[in-house]
């Protein structure tokens, strides 16, 4: 497990987005980075699940998060538009971004995939990513350093049989952190992007990936949080162009 022990206010009045936010690694670093002094603003497709934890959020006293729905699959740019506009209004900058939200799509081979479920994964866990960075960029170089968290996975750096969009959308989110993080030297210097492998982690996703592992043999999400906590901290100021492992 990476080792790092962040101080307990570490994000103190930081503005973080965080989407998928409603379960799994989201739910885990926005509760996370909340308890450590962060205005964490919820972005997911399931406002229940948002509401939840929103409401953990508050029955903690940490700072009041923020509730933002917003299907990923179906969003169009002038719903980035909207969402810069509703932040830059409520907070007036934006100090991080954890790409958090992805979809597994199927297990099977290419040559079987299914070609609407290959773009919506693409959708999704790729160009998302691009507009929201788009439309999110400007409030985070108004603030006075500012970190873009991606989610990579081991089939992003090494594909392996029947893993589809999935490693496909991963392979290409490690280019677009490594494009980014090159690019923002000269075009953003306050604002750095890495990326973070979480590895075998007890979610959702994972369970319907591996239907026969036992879960409880697998760290929980809360357990792999000391690297999301170290990428989005002051502490990691020197930091560009990585790509991390949560454990």
């Amino acid at each position: 497990m990476f080792d790092y022990q962040a101080p307990n206010q570490l994000l103190k009045d930081k503005i973080i987005l965080v989407t998928g936010a409603g379960d799994g690694i989201g739910k885990a670093a926005a509760i996370t980075y909340a308890k450590h002094g962060a205005t964490v603003i919820l972005l997911g497709r399931t406002t229940k699940k948002l509401e939840a934890v929103y409401d953990y959020i508050e029955k903690q006293h940490y700072p009041q998060a923020a509730i933002v729905p917003l299907n990923l699959d179906g969003a169009a740019g002038h719903d980035y538009l909207e969402l810069a506009n509703t932040i830059e209004s409520e907070f007036g900058h934006l100090d991080g971004i954890l790409h958090n939200a992805s979809l597994l799509g199927e297990r099977t081979s290419l040559a079987n995939y299914d070609p609407v479920l290959f773009e919506q994964v693409m959708r999704v866990n790729v160009t998302s990513q691009l507009l929201l960075n788009q439309a999110l960029l400007p409030l985070m170089q108004k603030a006075d350093n500012a970190s873009i968290i991606f989610t990579s996975s081991g089939v992003g750096r090494q594909a392996k049989a029947n893993w589809g969009a999935y490693a496909i959308s991963k392979f290409a989110t490690e280019a677009m952190m490594q494009l980014l993080s090159s690019e923002l030297p000269n075009l953003s210097p306050n604002v750095r992007a890495n990326a973070i492998n979480p590895g075998a982690t007890r979610t959702n996703m994972r369970a319907n990936a591996y239907p026969d592992e036992d879960p409880q043999t697998l760290p929980s999400a809360e357990d792999i949080m000391p690297l999301y906590l170290y990428l989005m901290g002051n502490d990691s100021l020197h930091i560009n162009g990585q790509s991390l492992d949560a454990q």
